[in-house]
């Protein structure tokens, strides 16, 4: 009796989609998005464009998946901060957070959400509205957290939650830039240090 193989459904990968997406995450953080070539991401992937097309679509949306895996891995702190039970732990927690991940050893220097934003062309727009979004969402995260704050009695009634969460943000940002730059980790934890030495005493 002869038996009949069905064949199976989709082509298997023959690579790890995981992996590949952490390595394509590692080259948009160290290039930026314009500075990424396609053929830079699936060199450093292992994979061929046409098996990158078929995982991940194209540049942009393995862009958009590499940002995901950076928030939800490196940049966690940024999460972890939020938890923190009182607004100037939060802020403390989330500029040491900036600091230690944007001078992490074995990764690319500053962080990925400013460095993937140094795109001019028309090429670049896709990445520069994600990111903006981006930076935007976690500017409105801290907000809320400062807003609760104020509710709560942690910060004084005439505190400013959206200023606050912008000053955190741009020192973190900045911070980002000095990393990328060359600023040593205790460099930049001592700018952390005197940022939160203007944080509004209850």
């Amino acid at each position: 009796m002869e038996i009949t193989r069905r064949a199976p459904i989709g082509r298997p990968r023959g690579f790890d989609a995981d992996e590949a997406l952490e390595r394509a995450m590692l080259v948009f953080w160290e290039q930026g998005y314009e500075g990424a070539s396609l053929t830079d991401l699936t060199r450093a992937m292992g994979i061929t464009r046409k098996s990158m097309y078929a995982a991940f679509g194209n540049k942009e949306e393995l862009f958009r998946k590499a940002l995901e895996r950076y928030t939800e891995g490196p940049a966690a702190y940024a999460a972890r901060a939020l938890e923190k039970p009182s607004a100037q732990e939060v802020a403390t927690a989330f500029l040491a957070g900036s600091v230690s991940t944007t001078t992490r050893p074995g990764c690319p220097a500053g962080c990925l959400g400013v460095q993937g934003s140094l795109a001019s062309g028309e090429s670049g727009r896709v990445a520069q509205d994600a990111l903006i979004a981006w930076r935007d969402d976690g500017r409105a995260r801290l907000r809320h957290r400062f807003q609760r704050a104020v509710d709560e009695g942690d910060l004084p009634p005439g505190a400013d939650p959206e200023m606050l969460a912008r000053y955190i943000m741009t020192v973190a940002n900045g911070i980002a830039v000095q990393a990328a730059g060359g600023a040593t980790r205790s460099e930049l934890q001592q700018v952390a240090d005197a940022a939160l030495r203007n944080w509004p005493p209850v």
